[in-house]
């Protein structure tokens, strides 16, 4: 069953997405697609890629570094919408100080960039142990891309903690499931390029179609549940309050 096509593989693969398209219809029936439009974005296109890269890799007559050319493109255009959405998630977060937003919004740009070095030197220190140098750079790109987004998520949540702010329901529902993925994806890419597991790394693929179908469950959950508010601090702001800074 913990084989590549196999049903399990089939399922994991396709089943998150076509959640996702129900996520996508629920987002535009509620007129959310005003608040949330780099989710919306994000969503509709990744269920897109997928269903376009399983089409090339049950289809036979396709050869190998097609796939691969249409993962990487994927991946690039994938890590944008989540570096869009992080920032997106940010300003949710600060959308009570208007002031304070207008710096946040660079803040969290210059936390980008500072994350795109950390990931540039990762990924010069990186040595796939995989030959074949086509699906090497595709890893190489993978984590370099979930290094920036693990740093993002650690960064929006660090920072919401340090201030004590107060999550809406929804933003909190997409920040859990982006932090979550990102950080697994991660540790995953970590563990591949290791060659711990040997030829037993096609787990690891398994374990990241189930934590994607798991996220994908936490954003529907989210949408569903409505927009109240998530504390995260039932103890008076400290004197570095958003507040003070905002005035």
């Amino acid at each position: 069953m913990l084989q590549a096509h196999s049903f399990l593989w089939n399922y994991l693969w396709l089943a998150p997405h076509f959640l996702q398209v129900g996520l996508a219809i629920l987002i535009l029936r509620r007129g959310l697609h005003r608040l949330f439009p780099i989710f919306l974005t994000y969503t509709i296109f990744e269920a897109s890629e997928e269903f376009t890269l399983y089409g090339l890799d049950i289809i036979a007559w396709v050869p190998a570094p097609t796939f691969w050319l249409a993962f990487r493109i994927g991946l690039v255009v994938e890590g944008l919408l989540k570096f869009a959405m992080a920032g997106e998630l940010f300003l949710h977060l600060l959308r009570p100080w208007p002031a304070v937003a207008r710096t946040g919004s660079r803040l969290i740009t210059f936390a980008g960039v500072v994350f795109v070095l950390v990931a540039a030197v990762a990924a010069g220190l990186n040595n796939p142990p995989n030959t074949d140098p086509v699906i090497s750079r595709a890893h190489v790109l993978q984590q370099t891309l979930y290094i920036i987004e693990s740093g993002l998520m650690l960064f929006i949540f660090s920072f919401a903690g340090y201030f004590r702010l107060t999550w809406n329901r929804r933003t909190f529902g997409i920040a859990l499931g982006l932090g979550i993925l990102s950080c697994q994806h991660l540790a995953a890419t970590a563990i591949t390029a290791s060659g711990i597991l040997g030829d037993k790394s096609y787990l690891l693929d398994f374990l990241n179609l189930g934590t994607y179908h798991a996220c994908v469950l936490v954003w529907i959950y989210y949408f569903i549940v409505g927009g109240k508010s998530v504390a995260t601090s039932v103890v008076p702001l400290p004197e570095h309050s958003l507040d003070l800074w905002n005035r």
